[in-house]
């Protein structure tokens, strides 16, 4: 399988960059960009059933690099019936991401962005992160041989630190939000990259985790027939994996595989942490930074985001809604996904359904329009 990669690019101001570039000069965020003019025969949407059931079966749409691999994506698209009887909604169907390794959607984006890593030589890796992504980079780091530096915040549940402790990662607990723990990180090991030195993976800070996470996109494609849903309902934190599902939408259209329409990207936050739904509420093309962030939800506790401007452009053109939801709502809804679908979701999971009940409720959901929701990650990890 050939790689179609052929460019990074800024989205805000179309500046091409070398494939080593992170952030733009502008402070944008930069976009991997693919060939889609002569695809191979071999790329064609009816082969890929002939292909291994990970994200790689899209690997001509993905950096060409050898994989760092522990079997990552492809994940099932379940029909929530149940769910959907209660709430008047006849296509509910779960995107259930915590049967990646690792537990949680985080494992595909660490996948493709430690790949591009170990191929450059990277040999010390390091991150802030609530939770997840930081138990998918030692898990990714490891199986790479990576030594790993994690920065968590201390209110972290303790099953997430004991994850990452177990890959080998050493794990730094911060006071404060995740924003914290990105300043502690750079405090403590210096500029990155300096002299041979780590290589930071904070979220949109290297543009190929965004890569990982829009296989998101490509999967839901491909099992619903490459008909797409008529809405999306995402947690949203960092926003990789919105950024990066619309991302290859367009990429998919390209290369013939859809037509030009779009499901509603429906952005979840917490009450207590919703920089995104202030910012779409308010007009905004940038969301300010939420001070004092507190939610249950610890991968929505993010208080601001590099993508901030790509994630409400995105809403925006798919015509879709940012949505705020409590902390009892999304621990009740999580709660009744595993008792009505036998799904163990995490509270994040729970924000999208206690989304997708608010919405129907006031009409914005019609009955006969498929939704798929995200669960992204497994419920243990809040096992106390």
């Amino acid at each position: 399988m050939t790689s179609l990669f052929d460019r990074l690019e800024c989205p805000r101001c179309a500046a091409g960059k070398p494939d080593t570039a992170l952030l733009c000069d502008c402070g944008s965020p930069l976009l991997a960009r693919y060939r889609t003019g002569r695809v191979p025969d071999a790329f064609r949407r009816e082969e890929l059933v002939r292909r291994q059931p990970t994200l790689w079966r899209y690997a001509e749409m993905l950096p060409g690099v050898p994989p760092i691999t522990l079997g990552e994506g492809f994940t099932p698209l379940l029909p929530a019936r149940r769910l959907g009887a209660e709430l008047g909604l006849a296509s509910l169907y779960i995107k259930d991401e915590a049967v990646n390794p690792t537990g949680s959607f985080k494992a595909r984006g660490m996948a493709v962005a430690v790949s591009v890593a170990a191929a450059r030589g990277v040999r010390v890796a390091a991150a802030p992160s609530a939770g997840n992504a930081g138990a998918a980079l030692a898990a990714y780091g490891a199986h790479a041989g990576m030594e790993v530096h994690l920065f968590l915040p201390e209110t972290t549940p303790r099953p997430f630190v004991l994850e990452a402790q177990r890959y080998g990662a050493r794990v730094r607990l911060v006071p404060g939000s995740i924003a914290d723990c990105g300043r502690a990180m750079r405090e403590a090991l210096g500029p990155a990259g300096r002299d041979g030195g780590w290589f930071d993976f904070s979220t949109l800070r290297e543009p190929f985790r965004v890569e990982g996470k829009k296989t998101m996109g490509y999967e839901i494609a491909e099992q619903m027939e490459f008909n797409l849903p008529d809405v999306i309902v995402y947690p949203t934190g960092g926003g990789t994996g919105l950024i990066g599902m619309w991302k290859a939408f367009d990429e998919m259209e390209a290369l013939g595989w859809i037509g030009p329409a779009r499901p509603r990207m429906i952005s979840v936050q917490a009450s207590g942490c919703a920089p995104i739904v202030r910012a779409f509420e308010a007009g905004r093309d940038t969301a300010a930074a939420w001070q004092d962030p507190v939610t249950v939800a610890s991968g929505l506790r993010v208080p601001t985001s590099l993508g901030d401007r790509l994630m409400l452009q995105a809403i925006r053109a798919s015509g879709g809604a940012a949505v705020a939801v409590t902390d009892r709502e999304m621990i009740e809804a999580a709660g009744r996904v595993g008792s009505r679908e036998g799904i163990d979701a995490c509270p994040e999971g729970g924000a999208a359904l206690a989304a997708v009940r608010r919405l129907a409720q006031a009409g914005v959901l019609k009955a006969d329009e498929t939704i798929v929701i995200f669960n992204t990650g497994t419920g243990l990890k809040y096992s106390t």
